[in-house]
């Protein structure tokens, strides 16, 4: 389907930028939410795990964490290796977390508006599968 990236990447943009302006109000960006949302949903968590996730490197991650812990949103923990830095939310970092997730509900909810439940579904199911195909190499079929 030619055409397809272009049209998923036009929507990347705007779409950060909306998420970047309901996040302004905590001086956090989307790059910063990632990490908030990963350890919301796995618990203490490394910064190579983070890394791993996201795709990016580790540098990139720390310093996000860094600024994370300046705004004490995130907090080091002891781990089982003391070379590995584990890091989970705090008390602060949860009440974040909670009133991003409600703005970014509120915001995933008036962009489906006007599209059908059952065209949601299928757009739902089928990212992560396209995803995948992207991981598993270049995207091209050898015949």
């Amino acid at each position: 389907m030619e055409g397809f990236f272009q049209r998923y990447l036009s929507l990347y943009r705007p779409l950060i930028t909306k998420l970047n302006e309901l996040m302004s109000t905590y001086e956090l960006s989307y790059s910063l939410w990632q990490v908030i949302f990963y350890i919301k949903n796995n618990g203490p968590s490394t910064l190579v795990d983070i890394a791993n996730q996201y795709n990016v490197e580790k540098p990139t991650i720390t310093r996000r964490v860094q600024r994370l812990e300046d705004l004490q949103i995130v907090k080091q923990i002891p781990g089982m290796d003391k070379r590995e830095k584990v890091i989970q939310l705090t008390e602060v970092g949860e009440e974040i977390y909670q009133a991003c997730r409600n703005k970014i509900t509120a915001l995933e909810n008036s962009i489906m508006d006007d599209i059908a439940l059952e065209d949601q579904l299928i757009l739902f199911q089928t990212l992560p599968k396209i995803q995948v195909n992207i991981m598993k190499g270049d995207g091209s079929k050898n015949e």
